[in-house]
Order: C-alpha cells, then structure tokens, then sequence
C-alpha cells in the first residue's frame, strides 16, 4: 500500500457513525468516522501539523496563479495526499493570487480568516456531508475576498454560488475522493467565476498529477489531469 495510516501505512476505513477514538499521536480523544484498519487514529491537529508554514509562503508569493501557488504548497513537508489541509490550501492559493491580480484584500489578515475557517471543515466531509472540504474552501475564499456574513446581500449570493460551482464540478467527476484532483477543480471553477464577478483576471495554468502513484483510489484516465507518465 501507498500513503494511507500515517501510523503504519495500513488502508483506512471509514465508518458509518461515529465513534471515541484516542489519537495515537497526541493521545486526544474525540469522535471520528475514520481510522486504519489497525485501529490507528490521528486527529486533525497532527495531520496537519505544521500547516501554518504555508501563511509565510503565501505573504512573499508573487504568482499571479492560484494553480502554481496551490502546487508549491503541495509540495510542503504538510501536505499529504488526502487530508483536511487541502480545505486550507484552495482558499489560501486563491486568495494569494487574487491579491497579485489586484484584488483589494489585507492578504496578511484575509491568511489567518482562511486559516481558521478551513480547519473548521473535518476531513471526510466530500463523503460525509455531501460537500467537499476543496469546495467549501473555493466558498470560504469568495466570503472573506467580498466580506460576506449572514446578513450580506451580494457577498452571500456569490460565496454560496462559488461553492455550488466548486462542487459541482467535483461531483461531476465522481469518486472516490482525491484531494489534489478536488483542489484542482475547485480552482479552476474559482479563476472563472472571480473574473465573471469581480473582474479581477487570475492566470490558469494546465494542472498535470504527478501524485497518481501515492493515491490508491486513482481514477486514472477518468481524471481530468491524470498524467500516467510518473
């Protein structure tokens, strides 16, 4: 097997409920659908431990492509090939490109608001929820890019249709989950709508997976980016 348990490389399983799991990291102990099937749990904090490097690669970036940036960031010591830091890393690429593109955000602050909101979203919310953590990330930037709350006008009409565009992209694509394929999609469908709606023009390259040898649920050639040249 590839990356799976970060424990003892053994696949994970996930659960239809619920259940008390003890971290075998830290030894927090929490509810969680997934584990290995060792038993091995790891909570969200040690899977992404060291995350917030990104924020410092995000301030001295100058790319004006989320697509480029999002890469770099992948290639982080973090970033595995599925987990929750990818809820992160949509919003926080996008929002790095906007503002080299000219958009008008405190980039610094907009950073930490992203950082915050995207390890709100658990891992395994594309199958538990019906909404992919890439996706929701994609919404999440459109609310801080725009200042969306509850009671905006605008602001909200956009986040919530940026969203609805991410995943259904996503969904359009079918599973099973790959975060790096699900991070592509959600920028993509991003770089479109900001331009329709903001007028601000983001660069797009052509994303190409060099990972499909780390995931053991590839779709291969049903992937829009599969490579199959590793």
């Amino acid at each position: 097997m590839k990356e799976e348990c970060l424990i003892c490389k053994a696949p994970l399983e996930y659960l239809v409920q619920d259940e008390m799991m003890a971290c075998a990291i830290c030894g927090k102990t929490e509810l969680s659908k997934t584990r290995c099937v060792n038993g091995h749990y790891v909570c969200s904090e040690c899977h992404t431990q060291g995350m917030d490097s990104i924020l410092g690669l995000c301030l001295a970036e100058t790319a004006k492509d989320p697509l480029v940036i999002l890469e770099k960031m992948m290639s982080m010591p973090f970033c595995h090939m599925h987990g929750p830091e990818h809820h992160v890393m949509v919003g926080a690429a996008l929002l790095t490109a906007y503002k080299n593109s000219g958009g008008a955000i405190d980039l610094e602050k907009a950073l930490q608001e992203m950082y915050r909101r995207g390890k709100a979203v658990p891992g395994g919310a594309c199958g538990f929820w019906g909404a992919c953590g890439a996706g929701v990330s994609a919404g999440q930037f459109m609310a801080i890019a725009t200042d969306s709350t509850p009671l905006a006008a605008e602001p909200w009409g956009l986040s919530n249709r940026m969203t609805a565009k991410a995943l259904e992209s996503i969904g359009r694509n079918g599973g099973p989950r790959c975060c790096k394929r699900d991070c592509y999609l959600s920028i993509l469908a991003a770089i479109e709508f900001v331009e329709d709606h903001l007028g601000v023009h983001m660069e797009k390259s052509n994303p190409v997976c060099t990972r499909s040898r780390q995931n053991n649920q590839c779709i291969g050639k049903r992937c829009p980016f599969f490579g199959g040249k590793e």
